[in-house]
């Protein structure tokens, strides 16, 4: 019988296990590390306000551009509110007082860490002056001047950083106390501690809250741009649908034509029966690429309407409907009516379609007039709607404005022409050219 061994190798020191107590203090050493003594005295402007603020924008024109400038005028106002509170100690220190007090708070708005670590050195320079029954080791100009810092400093970077000064801070305080406090009959670290901890609690709370809103918005945007481009999407798989039905409709009339063509003929050349061969060979071979390309584009379960597409001439059937659910819309008829090419007739009709479905949404209650001129070289149409008759009465229905870019699809497919804005009385008007070369309508007629 063999007796096998097992040897166990020894873990290298790299690969030794950390306790979470280790592994917790270290983190924080390197944040502390990183957020206060990396680059302490870097310089970081504070930045103006954005002109497109919610306030700010509301303003005068000359009042805004210095509006943007708020930021900085409140730090200054609290500088000069904490050179006031120096000067109230009364005592030949106060010309040392004042500016240990007031250059912290003015350096927060260019080299903000640097700032904290300058009212930290001010407040231990003051110590010596403290009062033997109070105000130690926080003078009244230091203890305003580190909580203006503190603010400050909180709110122009993270709140991580604010919880390692608020630690500082802390530490600062205890250690003086501890050293230097005894004979002290009253000190004021804990109402430091306490006021400070509120006002770095509030300013956390608003850095998570904006911090989400900002999330949110950037979520709302990017869903925002899905929902646009899947609704591209759908139009342009709904209009390759009906283009592909329109097309292939017409590919397969000339294929049938080609082949009845020769036997209408008695004794047709031979070179006519191999002209109409080759244009049946080539109409199906289109038939069959278009459908192979569009084909892509249809769902599995897409099934072709059995109905034939609407045209302009099944217009009266939609303005009825429109009327029928509220809408008071009138139709004019301009220049000489005549049979258009079926893409033409589709996309005219869709779009008035369109447009009337808005007007119903955005507009509820307000009159509609579509205005169809043909003209010499193609179709105008000119939908225009005015605004609800008793705003506030009935609400009109949210909406993205995919309706238009299905629109703008449409036309830009046929080469046309749009514009679609508000009118002067408050009211919609959309106004459409689709182009019609003059063969096509000659070749329809």
């Amino acid at each position: 019988m063999t007796e096998t061994t097992q040897t166990t190798t020894p873990p290298v020191d790299g690969a030794k296990s950390r306790t979470p107590e280790y592994r917790l203090a270290a983190d924080a050493l390197r944040g502390l590390r990183q957020d206060l003594l990396h680059h302490a005295f870097a310089y970081r402007p504070l930045p103006r306000r954005s002109v497109d603020g919610p306030l700010i924008r509301r303003l005068p024109g000359r009042l805004r551009q210095y509006a943007v400038w708020t930021p900085h005028a409140v730090i200054c106002a609290a500088a000069l509110l904490t050179l006031l509170i120096a000067g109230a100690d009364t005592g030949a220190d106060t010309v040392l007082l004042a500016p240990l007090a007031v250059i912290p708070i003015l350096l927060t708005m260019v080299r903000p860490v640097g700032a904290f670590w300058l009212s930290l050195a001010a407040a231990l320079l003051t110590v010596p002056f403290g009062s033997e029954w109070g105000d130690w080791p926080w003078r009244p100009s230091s203890f305003a001047c580190h909580l203006t810092v503190l603010t400050v400093v909180a709110v122009r970077t993270r709140p991580r950083t604010a919880a390692y000064m608020w630690a500082l801070t802390a530490a600062y305080g205890f250690l003086a106390e501890t050293l230097f406090g005894s004979g002290r009959y009253a000190t004021n670290t804990a109402p430091m501690l306490v006021v400070s901890a509120l006002i770095l609690l509030c300013v956390t709370v608003w850095h998570v809250r904006r911090e989400a809103e900002q999330e949110v918005t950037a979520q709302q945007t990017v869903t925002e741009h899905e929902r646009s481009r899947r609704t591209l999407l759908e139009e342009r798989t709904t209009i390759a649908r009906e283009l592909h039905d329109v097309v292939a409709h017409h590919m397969s009339v000339v294929a049938i034509q080609a082949e009845a063509a020769p036997y209408r003929v008695e004794n047709p050349p031979p070179e006519l029966e191999k002209a109409f061969a080759t244009i049946r060979e080539n109409a199906v071979a289109a038939l069959t690429e278009l459908r192979r390309v569009l084909g892509v584009v249809r769902a599995e379960d897409y099934e072709a309407p059995e109905a034939p597409q609407p045209i302009l001439a099944d217009l009266d059937a939609l303005l009825d409907n429109v009327r029928d659910a509220g809408l008071t819309v009138g139709k004019t008829v301009t220049g000489a009516v005549r049979e258009l090419p079926q893409g033409v007739e589709l996309s005219a009709y869709r779009i008035v379609q369109e447009a009337l479905s808005n007007t119903l949404r955005h507009a509820p209650g307000a009159t509609a007039r579509v205005e169809i001129a043909y003209v010499l070289g193609g179709l105008g149409l000119r939908i225009v709607n005015g605004p609800p008759p008793q705003p506030g009465l009935i609400k009109p229905s949210p909406g993205a404005g995919h309706g238009i870019t299905g629109m703008r699809e449409r036309v830009s497919m046929l080469s046309g022409e749009m514009t679609a804005g508000a009118t002067d009385d408050g009211g919609y008007e959309v106004t459409v050219f689709l182009p019609v070369a003059a063969a096509l309508e000659d070749g329809d007629a």
